[in-house]
């Protein structure tokens, strides 16, 4: 296959897709939902961020979640356990959740007026920068056992991204990394990202992921 074949076929599916995700757009519009894509590498946290963060939303305000794995369902049943409804979605060798998964996923869950869909990808900081869901906001994870040059290594991400979450920084103590040369590198790719330091396990941080929701 020739590269202008492939490129064609790239630019297909993506306007495929962007075209699903204006229609996922409006229906999230319509509903007043806020709707985050969560995006990190593997083993960035995300998972029990999100979890402690439904946990101090409960009773405030409903919330909903589409937990994107490769396999198994292990992060949507701990989702389930926190009392939120949540819908698995298995890519196998896919790399990211797209448009239309994200689509077909929202007729599997209750009404979520004027709460928050939180979209948890597959964990890739490649692919899914390029797919859109109908967020309002890509949230781009972080943790401190990475490294400080992730977003300089992945560029596209962070530039998509509208907030960068720097997670696990009750081990800043036992590990090597330069906070304020992360958020440099985020900010040499993206002058906007907004950044937030968190940990899930001491929550040290929560208070100002909580009020981000607040106001996003």
């Amino acid at each position: 296959m020739g590269q202008r074949q492939l490129i064609a076929i790239e630019m297909d599916v993506l306007a495929k897709n962007n075209k699903l995700a204006a229609h996922n757009r409006e229906h999230f519009d319509e509903a007043a939902q806020l709707v985050l894509n969560l995006v990190s590498s593997p083993g960035s946290g995300k998972t029990t961020l999100l979890c402690e963060t439904l946990r101090q939303l409960a009773d405030k305000r409903p919330c909903a979640v589409i937990e994107g794995d490769q396999q198994t369902s292990a992060d949507a049943d701990r989702i389930r356990a926190t009392g939120v409804p949540a819908v698995q979605i298995n890519t196998g060798k896919g790399c990211h959740l797209d448009a239309k998964m994200v689509h077909d996923a929202c007729h599997q869950l209750p009404a979520n007026e004027g709460g928050i869909l939180f979209i948890e990808n597959v964990g890739n900081l490649v692919c899914p920068a390029s797919f859109d869901l109908g967020e309002k906001y890509k949230v781009a994870i972080l943790s401190v056992t990475e490294g400080e040059e992730k977003p300089l290594k992945y560029p596209d991400m962070f530039a998509a991204a509208q907030l960068m979450v720097i997670n696990k920084i009750d081990l800043l103590p036992y590990v090597s990394f330069d906070v304020a040369r992360c958020i440099e590198n985020a900010k040499r790719v993206n002058p906007y990202i907004q950044v937030i330091q968190v940990s899930a396990t001491t929550g040290e941080g929560m208070d100002a992921w909580l009020n981000w929701l607040a106001t996003a």
